[in-house]
């Protein structure tokens, strides 16, 4: 990819703001983004065959069922989901190796001058798989965004209990879920993919200082949290829609009782982010005083 545009590697956390970081950067005049926000195209490789196998199996039932929506579809709607359709096979041809991954990525990119995969996946990769993915480009940046601990582990429970689900269902599922979490029972991906300080000192161990960007989901979605992401990548400022929210998910009241234990739970990541990053938002600071 030498010569080519920068190449943003979006890399968690887990429902801290991904969906919409990858929204602004897909309007942005600048960019260029393929209709398809997560790739998984490193956490596959890390598996070797058996995890490109695997991905193709997701792209194809993924195309399935686009193609069972374009039946019934027109207009904008039907050119959105032929476009994604096709990003899609052209996807299955990266994990098959027919094509690079770089070409797929900066193929009608024009003059675009930052290309963009965002996959919060990417955080679990080890240090030797962080350190592949980032050697795919000399000019490969790295994002990564914390959320308040709490509201990004309710959050996550929530998205996986609630999937396919009745509400009352799911928000049942929730909580049992955020207790299994609590209780240490098994080794939880959800409570990994919020475990800030192991995937920071994994970046850090990686990621020279210039090419990484960490930011706080709730300073990120202002004006100035953009103009910081905007100098970061090289590009002009451009406004965004700061009071959007994208797949916030079924809201569900979190008890006192659960808020508590998970104010405990999380204590480590608040005194880690605190001493890292200094001053912490106003809702991780309420958080931090349950404690």
């Amino acid at each position: 990819m030498q010569g080519q545009p920068t190449l943003l590697l979006g890399v968690g956390a887990t429902k801290s703001g991904t969906t919409w970081l990858y929204s602004y950067l897909a309007r942005h005049a600048e960019c260029h983004l393929r209709s398809i926000k997560e790739l998984h195209y490193f956490d596959a490789a890390a598996q070797g065959a058996r995890g490109h196998a695997r991905q193709i199996r997701l792209l194809e039932a993924q195309i399935a069922e686009i193609e069972g929506k374009i039946a019934a579809a027109e207009g904008m709607e039907l050119m959105w989901l032929a476009k994604q359709a096709a990003d899609l096979h052209e996807m299955i041809a990266v994990h098959r190796g027919d094509e690079t991954y770089g070409d797929y990525l900066t193929r009608d990119s024009g003059s675009a001058r930052v290309v963009a995969d965002i996959t919060p996946a990417y955080s679990m990769l080890s240090v030797e798989g962080l350190r592949r993915m980032l050697a795919v480009s000399p000019l490969s940046k790295v994002v990564y965004v914390m959320r308040d601990p709490i509201e990004r582990l309710w959050s996550h429970v929530r998205m996986h209990a609630a999937e396919g689900r009745a509400p009352a269902e799911g928000a049942r599922r929730a909580r049992r879920r955020l207790d299994q979490v609590l209780a240490g029972a098994g080794a939880h991906s959800i409570a990994e993919r919020g475990d800030y300080a192991a995937v920071i000192a994994k970046l850090r161990a990686v990621v020279p200082a210039e090419r990484l960007l960490v930011e706080f989901y709730e300073r990120l979605m202002t004006e100035s949290g953009v103009r910081r992401l905007c100098a970061f990548l090289g590009i002009g400022y451009q406004p965004a829609q700061l009071t959007q929210r994208i797949l916030p998910g079924v809201p569900v009241a979190l008890d006192a009782r659960r808020r508590a234990a998970a104010a405990a739970y999380l204590a480590p990541q608040y005194r880690f982010v605190e001493q890292t990053f200094g001053a912490l938002p106003e809702s991780w600071q309420a958080n931090m005083a349950r404690v």
